[in-house]
């Protein structure tokens, strides 16, 4: 396990646009579950910890070709930044999510209103991609600027069997029995009727590619590719196309517009910004085909699951770990928790977004948990804008099935316990 540290110690931190009430920024876009702590216990709980699951900051597409050239009349636009690394604007708009955070927990006590945190206080950590440990560092200069704050991440690819763990051969997967788990998701007649129901995206799509009028064929038909799930052997199935690629693009789209280029530039102006959160479902869709499932949700979650959850009863004060969409996804499967970000669809990951725990204790000392989500909108992305209680991010308390009475911190142990799968090998920390 490798570490970057990240500023000095002798800076101080004052808290900047401190909120007054946790109601007021992080419940504006989502409420308490009627069976969560507060309907039970009221408003007299006091936070201990915060464990969250972080997607990287805005990046370009991961490779070149985002598309086949058949499909596309025109050349995709430039990016500032290698294929896949967090660009400037994605670092700023994660340090003013840091800074909002840093905010936040000082407000509820989670943190101390001066000075640095406690090193033993906070834990960051990041998977093996740059772009997640770039993420990690913006996070920590907005949140602790100036503070001597460690940032952990595996050495190399096949240390990181949390973030990526069946990439890593560190999870036992049988693929017929995952490719049967994934193909019970599907409607009656399979993926072909998968893509009638989304018809009018695909045609959407097509709009934006330039695959209409005069150019318009089977061959730029984004929803003519053969469709099917594509088996991986000691993997998860993929969703295959036309769904895969129609992700692909669709998050293509939506990070030319996170990066604030010229509408124009956006999806070759031929989108507006509500088409762009429509051609999302396809993203979302993906990740309910594949990480949606059971037996491929503990197979892809439970390393990193195991892991929160020992922060959860043991931990620093607040843990935060930076990995990507996909690991969001996998958890929410895992424990079928559900959300929505204003301007994104239902279960989307956002860029900078995270999926996290609170445990809170009462008067007596019991604790209990409280899922969350946190995320900038697209426009507060898109413009850098400053957040405040005036403008906070959407902070959105989620159900957690199975886990009633206020959700005991024992009975989510519990929960979580049944559905962890033992790993092959484990990180190294």
């Amino acid at each position: 396990m490798s570490s970057i540290r990240f500023g000095c110690a002798v800076a101080r931190l004052s808290c900047i646009g401190v909120l007054t009430a946790c109601a007021a920024g992080c419940a504006a876009e989502g409420r308490t579950s009627a069976t969560g702590p507060q309907a039970v216990h009221g408003d007299d709980l006091r936070l201990e910890r915060v464990v969250m699951l972080m997607r990287h900051g805005v990046r370009p597409p991961t490779r070149a070709k985002v598309a086949p050239e058949a499909l596309h009349d025109k050349s995709w636009p430039k990016w500032s930044v290698d294929f896949g690394e967090l660009t400037a604007h994605g670092y700023d708009a994660v340090r003013l999510l840091g800074q909002w955070d840093r905010a936040n927990w000082v407000a509820r006590g989670l943190l101390p209103a001066t000075g640095c945190p406690a090193e033993a206080d906070v834990e960051v950590a990041a998977s093996n991609k740059s772009r997640t440990q770039a993420t990690a560092r913006a996070l920590v200069e907005g949140m602790a600027p100036g503070c001597a704050l460690h940032v952990e991440f595996p050495a190399t690819p096949d240390d990181d069997v949390e973030f990526h763990p069946l990439d890593a051969g560190a999870m036992p997967i049988d693929a017929d029995e995952a490719m049967r788990a994934v193909a019970a998701l599907a409607p009656a007649g399979g993926m072909q009727a998968e893509i009638a129901t989304h018809a009018e995206r695909f045609a959407l799509l097509n709009k934006a590619l330039g695959c209409e009028g005069s150019r318009k064929s089977a061959a730029c038909d984004v929803s003519a590719l053969p469709a099917g799930l594509v088996r991986n052997e000691g993997d998860r199935p993929d969703v295959g196309d036309p769904f895969g690629l129609a992700s692909t693009i669709s998050q293509t789209f939506l990070l030319e517009y996170l990066e604030g280029m010229p509408m124009r530039d956006v999806a070759w102006g031929r989108l507006t910004r509500g088409q762009i959160e429509e051609l999302l479902e396809f993203h979302s869709l993906k990740f309910y085909y594949e990480g949606r499932a059971p037996y491929v949700a503990a197979r892809a979650a439970s390393p990193l699951a195991a892991r929160m959850l020992e922060a959860m009863e043991q931990g620093p004060r607040l843990t935060v770990l930076v990995g990507h969409d996909t690991n969001i996804a996998d958890l929410g499967g895992l424990l079928d928790l559900h959300w929505q970000v204003p301007s994104y669809p239902r279960d989307d990951p956002p860029p900078g977004g995270a999926l996290g725990f609170e445990v809170l204790a009462d008067a007596s000392g019991k604790r209990f948990v409280r899922a969350f989500y946190r995320s900038q909108t697209m426009d507060q992305v898109r413009e850098l804008q400053p957040l405040s209680a005036a403008n906070a991010p959407a902070y959105q308390y989620l159900p957690i099935p199975g886990c009633d009475n206020g959700c005991p911190l024992p009975e989510f142990e519990a929960l979580l316990r049944s559905r962890l799968v033992r790993p092959l090998k484990s990180a190294g920390r």
